[in-house]
């Protein structure tokens, strides 16, 4: 298993745990699988869906035959064809599964990362995961839509999206 952190930071030595949503003192990691969820500016609104294990046929539909998308504001796009992101590779030993629809992985000790590689072209990263970016006038619609549905799914930094 390989797990990542996403940065917009290219110094990172050590990851310290921080305070998490629940009280806890976290370090954060992604698997593969869902690696391409992350490969965005940090603050852009997304709306990333995937089809899982309780995914019913009907709903694959909300794919338009992607294997999984990711879909920004269109306003975003050209910031997320001009940053630069690091990609740190986490040693996998003191991490557990937090969320497995999410692909977070967690730990409660410091962490080294192994490596660290820089990021640019992150369309082309997203689509070399296997996921679709769709550039939307609003991610409203699609947040409903794939809400109500059975795919797996990660909306992240909506509080950043235009009115609805």
């Amino acid at each position: 298993m390989r797990l990542f952190h996403v940065s917009d930071r290219p110094d990172i030595g050590r990851f310290e745990p921080r305070v998490a949503a629940d009280g806890a003192l976290k370090v954060w990691a992604i698997e593969e699988r869902t690696l391409a969820n992350y490969l965005l500016p940090r603050d852009c609104p997304r709306v990333c869906a995937r089809p899982g294990p309780e995914t019913a046929a009907a709903d694959l539909a909300l794919l338009d035959g992607a294997p999984a998308v990711v879909a920004i504001e269109a306003v975003w796009l050209e910031r997320v064809r001009s940053t630069r992101l690091f990609l740190y590779d986490m040693p996998p030993a003191s991490f557990a599964l937090e969320d497995r629809i999410a692909g977070y992985w967690t730990s409660t000790t410091t962490v080294e990362p192994a490596s660290t590689r820089t990021l640019t072209d992150l369309p082309e990263r997203i689509a070399e995961r296997g996921a679709r970016l769709s550039a939307l006038p609003s991610l409203w619609p699609l947040h409903d839509r794939v809400a109500a549905s059975s795919l797996d799914f990660s909306m992240i930094r909506m509080r950043n999206a235009a009115r609805r």
